[in-house]
């Protein structure tokens, strides 16, 4: 993609700032989230006997996908091109991609939803954790490393992704039903791309590259203790949640899918964020995360029964906490490295010394 990229770049005006390429760009998956929330609020639309998403807004998401995955491809090059490259601009991308990962991953499901000829809400909760533990793979890479390595299976599936949206317009969502091969339905497909990009792509790629380092001397960090730190959050984050799902007397997961998704992710974006800042400034990776306590906290009420009649309740208020506490978190970080390199986060100028 990157001949497509360049030219596409040359579009932009060189007073654009990246950053802000980088934020409308993820501005766009957060947009086509919310719209299939509102088409597909509960996963049910593509299944049979149920009222189907518009063509024209299957076509709107397709092309939105394609515009957010250009912008995030282009905002580096943008950065090169105006001599503008600052470390800010690294954690906004990344920081920004850990979010995403949850976006795309969720609203793409829509295509196939659940039902008889989809997937459980449950297979697509284990999908997402393939997909949250294949990007900070790439950052655990880092962290032992020093160096980053992005595989070129978020290339395909985004293409791929794109693609399906705009496929389903024109065939609908019936045409997915069907098998393709044998017995073999396209919802084994979804589910097949992801796992093998996961353990064929990014998973051997971030242990070669790994015992590269370790061949070589290379290694940030020597104990393996230190060396698997950055997986203790996400661990602990996805223990506490299928803790939850398992032991959840009013089955959350089944009633309120999208939202305990939301809330997955975005805790996820927290932990990720945290890790790339201590990555780029070279400090100690934080055993834990503090939104694992009200997480825990949560948990705890619910599998004891304290509060069994209030679990939806629960649910929305760690939400609304852990959502509102990771913006604020982000723009902190922001405004910190603003102030350090003197910059503004969304313009070329320099920041007033006044």
């Amino acid at each position: 993609m990157h001949p497509f990229w360049n030219t596409v770049v040359k579009i932009f005006p060189t007073w654009l700032a990246p950053n802000l390429i980088t934020f409308c760009g993820f501005l766009l998956l957060v947009f086509n989230f919310f719209l299939m929330a509102y088409f597909d609020p509960d996963f049910y639309a593509s299944a049979p006997d149920h009222a189907h998403v518009p063509n024209r807004i299957w076509i709107m998401v397709g092309l939105l996908n394609f515009m957010a995955y250009t912008l995030d491809g282009v905002d580096g090059k943008q950065a090169r091109r105006t001599n503008s490259s600052t470390p800010l601009g690294e954690l906004f991308d990344h920081g920004l991609d850990s979010w995403a990962c949850m976006y795309f991953v969720v609203t793409v499901y829509s295509t196939f939803g659940r039902g008889s000829t989809g997937v459980s809400v449950f297979v697509l909760y284990l999908l997402l954790w393939v997909v949250l533990f294949s990007f900070i793979l790439s950052h655990w890479e880092k962290y032992n490393t020093g160096i980053l390595f992005l595989p070129w299976g978020y290339d395909i599936s985004q293409m791929t992704i794109s693609i399906v949206y705009i496929v389903t317009a024109i065939v609908g969502v019936e045409a997915w039903h069907a098998p393709f091969l044998f017995n073999f339905l396209y919802r084994d497909l979804f589910t097949t791309m992801i796992l093998g990009c996961a353990l064929t792509v990014t998973l051997p790629m971030s242990v070669y590259n790994f015992y590269k380092a370790y061949k070589g001397n290379t290694l940030k960090h020597h104990s393996l203790y230190e060396i698997m730190l950055p997986f203790l959050s996400p661990v602990l984050l996805f223990a506490l949640c299928t803790t939850w799902i398992f032991l959840s007397p009013s089955d959350i997961l089944e009633v309120h899918p999208r939202l305990f998704y939301f809330m997955v992710g975005t805790a996820f974006a927290n932990i990720s964020c945290q890790l790339i800042v201590c990555q780029m400034s070279n400090t100690r990776c934080q055993p834990l995360n503090w939104m694992l306590l009200p997480l825990a906290v949560v948990v705890f009420v619910v599998i004891c029964g304290l509060a069994p009649h209030n679990e939806t309740v629960l649910l929305y208020t760690l939400t609304a906490v852990i959502t509102v506490a990771h913006i604020h978190y982000g723009v902190c970080v922001v405004n910190q490295l603003s102030k350090h390199f003197n910059i503004r986060p969304f313009s070329l100028k320099k920041r007033s010394t006044d």
